[in-house]
């Protein structure tokens, strides 16, 4: 792939499929998800596969899901929102448990043997959101998304006759162009530029868990899980210029670069943890969480659409038009992906059978993510990994929750902070949780009730330049209701 591909894997995308928070029953959501120590629970396979050795009856449970999103974002002093709606499965499972009994349990020192397998939701990508606004002025701090291509083809002048490539569909359009002093864009920030941007965004990430563990002497509870994550990403955007002073004799009047993303996937992991009960009261749990090898697949559709005014009739082209479409056919690209580590430190208080109160500490090592490209791209697998370690840091998440329990009924409550991955305060990145929920137990039929309201603070950058350009960053205030649904019987 020469050049700068029209659909180039980034740090961003890394980030994307690291950022997790979990979800799963809505049980465990009531309480925000701290549930490392607490266990019992079928979304503890994801978090702390402990957690399966206080099991003492096999149940299987399901939890439909709607989620009511909404986006507000801030780019160049100019704010727009968007709203939307979408419906899930956050959770199916099933949990087979063998409990000793009489005089076996007296005598066993495993007194639970169980095993576990079902799908959890790890992330959430359903989102849409639009940002615009004037770019004018002169220095660093102004530009234009032309000079991707721009640079694209000052870096590799062959690539203007690559399909594959940014500078083929800059060179192609007409909207960059080759004097005797390199290749440089029709479009002028500094007499001012229209800028806009649009996304839709679609997708999750499911895992696959197969776990198995135990309950040592009713004081140690260990747990593995294999974890078999699957992918499914969709992005369909569109970033547009327009010539701010509607001049028609400066040779730009607008371009619009269109992509439709698919990536797809799948990854294996393991999860290994444990539970320390050392009074009936209290439990201390940790668990690891191995990096997941991610084998993903992007395939891509990008088009330009340029209107350069009379440029290409006072230059001699064959077609004189002032718009010029550009649309390569499919690129599909196949590469390696690895996302963090992860150490979840947990302890939860027992008020009898009345509740209980829990907390979760989570350590993500977000500058430890990999891309992995085909030999022929190693100079830009290189560049790509060093940017990660350049502008990733380790971020501390926490959650904190509640139940308590009146005969039959259940009440929850939660919260959850999940820290910055990036090292700079400029691309600051963060989710905050709060949680309720209700929960009903009535022999071998249970079913629960969750609300969770999510707000998140993230930046996204239209486009990327080498400095000293100050590349722009829109500001993305997103906000997500979740409403989530289990029902359950134990066997």
């Amino acid at each position: 792939m020469t050049g700068l591909s029209a659909a180039a894997q980034e740090a961003t995308d890394a980030l994307r499929f690291s950022f997790l928070a979990p979800t799963g029953t809505a049980r465990s959501m009531g309480f925000g998800s701290a549930l490392g120590s607490v266990g019992g629970d079928f979304t503890a396979l994801s978090v702390n596969p402990a957690g399966i050795g206080i099991y003492r009856r096999g149940e299987v449970m399901f939890t439909p899901s709607l989620k009511f999103n909404g986006t507000d974002a801030e780019y160049l002093g100019d704010m727009e929102m968007d709203n939307g709606t979408r419906f899930n499965f956050n959770n199916l499972g099933i949990v087979f448990t063998r409990e000793a009994r009489g005089r076996d349990y007296d005598r066993a020192s495993w007194k639970t043997f169980s095993f576990g397998i079902g799908m959890n939701r790890l992330a959430e990508f359903g989102r849409n959101y639009n940002y615009g606004g004037l770019m004018q002025g002169t220095g660093n701090e102004y530009s234009s998304f032309s000079e991707v291509f721009v640079n694209a083809a000052a870096a590799d002048p062959a690539a203007v006759d690559d399909p594959r490539s940014m500078a083929y569909l800059g060179y192609q359009s007409y909207l960059v162009n080759e004097d005797s002093l390199g290749f440089y864009t029709l479009a002028n920030w500094e007499t001012g530029l229209i800028q806009r941007k649009s996304v839709q965004e679609r997708g999750g990430i499911n895992e696959l868990v197969i776990s198995l563990g135990g309950n040592y002497q009713e004081k140690l509870m260990i747990g593995a899980t294999l974890g078999l994550p699957t992918v499914r990403y969709s992005r369909e955007s569109y970033f547009e210029e327009e010539d701010a002073t509607n001049d028609p004799n400066n040779y730009f009047r607008s371009f619009r670069y269109s992509e439709n993303l698919q990536t797809t996937g799948m990854g294996v992991n393991l999860k290994l943890g444990m539970i320390i009960k050392p009074a009936d009261n209290f439990r201390f749990g940790i668990a690891l969480h191995t990096p997941t090898w991610f084998g993903l697949t992007d395939a891509s559709t990008t088009s330009l659409v340029t209107n350069t005014e009379t440029f290409k009739a006072e230059t001699g082209q064959s077609d004189p038009s002032p718009v010029t479409t550009v649309a390569p056919d499919e690129n599909r690209y196949t590469y390696r992906l690895t996302t963090p580590w992860r150490a979840i430190l947990s302890a939860t208080a027992f008020m009898g059978q009345f509740g209980f109160v829990s907390a979760d500490y989570e350590y993500v090592d977000y500058k430890a993510m990999r891309f992995g490209f085909d030999n022929i791209d190693d100079a830009r697998e290189e560049l790509t990994n060093d940017l990660i370690r350049e502008n990733f840091q380790g971020a501390h998440n926490f959650r904190l929750g509640f139940e308590a329990r009146l005969s039959e009924f259940f009440g929850r409550a939660g919260f959850g902070y999940y820290g910055n991955p990036y090292n700079s305060k400029e691309l600051e990145m963060t989710r905050t949780d709060l949680s309720l929920g209700i929960g009903y137990r009535a022999g071998d039929f249970f079913t629960d009730l969750a609300f969770v309201h999510s707000r998140t603070e993230s930046p996204d950058q239209p486009y990327v330049l080498p400095l000293p350009v100050i590349s722009p960053v829109a500001l993305l205030s997103g906000r997500q209701n979740t409403f989530a649904w289990t029902i359950g019987w134990k066997f």
